[in-house]
């Protein structure tokens, strides 16, 4: 009897333990499946395009694993993706942006230098044209006059105009004239009256039209009850 009460406590504790080994995976496969899981997300990030996010995962990655060939692999892949972009963004003339992912691509790839040259080379053009742009526009906006009536830094320069006293008006008209031609001023008239318009419209298109015969004015009419007659004086931004 007491064989059998023995030998039954015996199976009764190797149940349980093959129970318990059944229902516990092991340290190492619960690893496994987080690498799988991670290496999962990492590839979704690569496919969608969320380099920075990938780049963080594959970093974790490489952390855990060292020197593993299959991680070598996704880091050309990212390196590649950024390189990518990089292009991508210097076609729509963000050089800034540009720079910042081939930053990124070289410091994954620091041994292919080649792959990143032509890319590189693009940046550096697209900066010295960006240079003489601003140069261009900046003794442009030198070779200009001094504005008379106008500050050509502003978006625009309402001036009233002094229809009471003639005299006055023609000399303020003079000024005006000068700065829409030097500046290549857009005109909106506001006038408190219809019949106002034609008069200073004329006026004005004559003295453009002496300066420059060849200037295209662009002249604006607003109807305003509550205003003053005012010119509006858009200044043209230097290319």
């Amino acid at each position: 009897m007491k064989l059998f009460n023995f030998r039954y406590l015996l199976l009764a504790a190797f149940s349980l333990l093959l129970g318990a080994c059944q229902s516990t995976p092991s340290a190492d496969t619960t690893a496994v499946d987080a690498r799988a899981a991670a290496i999962a997300q990492l590839e979704q990030n690569l496919a969608s395009s969320e380099l920075a996010t990938a780049e963080d995962q594959l970093s974790t990655l490489q952390a855990q694993s060292g020197d593993d060939p299959q991680l070598v692999q996704y880091q050309r892949q990212l390196a590649e993706a950024y390189l990518q972009r990089s292009q991508i963004v210097l076609q729509k003339g963000d050089v800034n942006a540009a720079a910042t992912a081939l930053s990124r691509a070289r410091a994954l790839m620091p041994k292919a230098p080649a792959l990143t040259g032509g890319v590189n080379s693009a940046i550096a053009q697209a900066r010295k044209a960006e240079l003489e742009k601003a140069e261009a526009a900046l003794k442009a906006a030198e070779a200009r006059p001094p504005a008379k009536v106008i500050d050509p830094a502003a978006e625009s320069t309402t001036v009233a105009l002094n229809i009471a006293d003639v005299a006055k008006l023609r000399h303020q008209l003079d000024l005006i004239a000068q700065d829409i031609v030097n500046y290549q001023c857009t005109v909106s008239l506001q006038v408190p009256r219809t019949a106002d318009y034609p008069w200073l419209a004329t006026l004005i298109s004559k003295r453009v039209k002496k300066l420059d015969p060849d200037f295209d004015l662009k002249l604006e009419r607003q109807i305003i009850r509550h205003v003053p007659a005012q010119m509006v004086l858009i200044p043209s931004k230097p290319q």
